[in-house]
């Protein structure tokens, strides 16, 4: 679990370098799929920056996260009880109206990728939503012993398409938030329909 220990060895420079990124553009068409005040899940919710803006936002939030470093900051830092939880552990069923799994699902396994997201569409309620974020590219990479897997708008068709009762309503491109980062990121919004 190299990126596990890396979070858990770095996680007062990744709460540092990304707990005040304003992440407002990304909120937006997530929450405007959302009836106000509802209940969402965060997926390797790191720092909590994202749980703690839907929390002052009126969101019920629950949120979970594999590195057990991170869930102590995040829970200090939301007031929320971040639960210690892997996404190859989800198994809610029908819960929640949104979930978020911003640069959290980018740690998955390639081959799991459909396993995971089926998991996550199980998780939200008819007409729910999900938001995913992915570097943007097309391959399985190591970078400073953590594993990523890229995706493009090509792979997340792909992957779409091997799963059912659901639609995507936004695909997009935006540009690393953080100073000095200049990485593009693929933005997927879609919503589940029965």
């Amino acid at each position: 679990m190299k990126t596990i220990d890396y979070y858990n060895k770095h996680a007062e420079e990744f709460t540092a370098s990304t707990f005040e990124v304003d992440m407002e553009s990304l909120y937006q068409p997530f929450l405007a799929e959302l009836p106000r005040g509802t209940r969402i899940l965060d997926v390797g919710c790191g720092s909590g920056r994202d749980t703690l803006a839907f929390k002052n936002k009126a969101y019920q939030v629950d949120a979970i996260d594999y590195s057990e470093e991170l869930v102590k900051k995040a829970t200090r830092l939301t007031g929320i009880p971040v639960k210690l939880q892997s996404f190859y552990e989800i198994d809610a069923e029908e819960a929640y109206y949104g979930i978020w799994a911003c640069a959290s699902l980018l740690h998955c396994e390639r081959t799991r990728l459909k396993e995971v997201i089926g998991k996550l569409l199980s998780a939200l309620k008819p007409n729910g939503v999900l938001y995913m974020s992915f570097k943007y590219g097309n391959s399985d990479r190591e970078k400073e012993g953590r594993q990523f897997t890229d995706l493009n708008e090509a792979q997340a068709e792909i992957l779409l398409g091997q799963l059912e009762n659901v639609q995507q309503i936004r695909q997009w491109i935006t540009v690393d938030k953080r100073a000095e980062r200049t990485e593009q990121w693929l933005n997927l919004l879609w919503k589940k329909y029965v």
